[in-house]
C-alpha cells in the first residue's frame, strides 16, 4: 500500500504523452476550477505508475463504454453519489472540513469532521479526484 501524506492536496489520474520530445501530463480543468491549483503556479508531483499495460487500459475503456454498470471502476471515482460507508477522517483541509481517503488514496471531504472521527457517511457528490459526503451517522472513536 501507498502511503500518501496529509499535506497532498490533490488526487487525479492522467496519461503521460510525449510532445515534441517532452513529457506532458494534462490537468483535469476541475482541478482549476475548485481552485485546487492555480495556473501559473509551480507543484510538486508524484507520478505512480498504472498496473494495466496500454493495451488492457484500452480494453477495458472500450469494456466500460459498451455497459450501463454504475459501479466505480478501478479508473473511476471508488464512490459513487447516495453511497453511504464508514470513513476515518485523517486531517482538516484549508477550509476546516474533515479529509478522509478511501481506496487509491481517494479524497473524501466531510464539513463537520474532525481528525480521528470515524462517522457513517453519505457521498453527496463525486467528482474525478474527490468526493463530497455528510455525515450520516457519528460513531464514537474507540480509545
Amino acid at each position: 500500500m501507498i502511503e500518501i501524506p496529509d499535506s497532498l492536496r490533490s488526487v487525479f489520474s492522467a496519461q503521460l504523452e510525449e510532445r515534441d520530445g517532452s513529457y506532458v501530463v494534462d490537468i483535469p480543468a476541475s482541478e482549476i476550477e475548485h481552485d485546487t491549483l492555480a495556473a501559473n503556479e509551480t507543484y510538486r508531483v508524484a507520478i505512480l505508475a498504472s498496473e494495466l499495460s496500454t493495451d488492457q487500459k484500452t480494453h477495458q475503456e472500450q469494456q466500460q463504454s459498451t455497459t450501463q454498470d454504475t459501479a466505480p471502476t478501478s479508473d473511476g471515482p471508488p464512490v459513487n453519489e447516495g453511497e453511504v460507508r464508514d470513513v476515518t477522517i485523517e486531517t482538516t483541509g484549508d477550509q476546516g472540513d474533515g479529509i478522509a481517503k478511501v481506496e487509491r488514496g481517494y479524497v473524501v471531504i466531510v464539513p463537520g469532521g474532525q481528525p480521528g472521527d470515524e462517522p457513517t457517511v453519505e457521498i453527496e457528490q463525486v467528482q474525478d479526484n474527490v468526493a463530497f459526503a455528510s455525515i450520516a451517522e457519528r460513531n464514537s472513536r474507540a480509545l
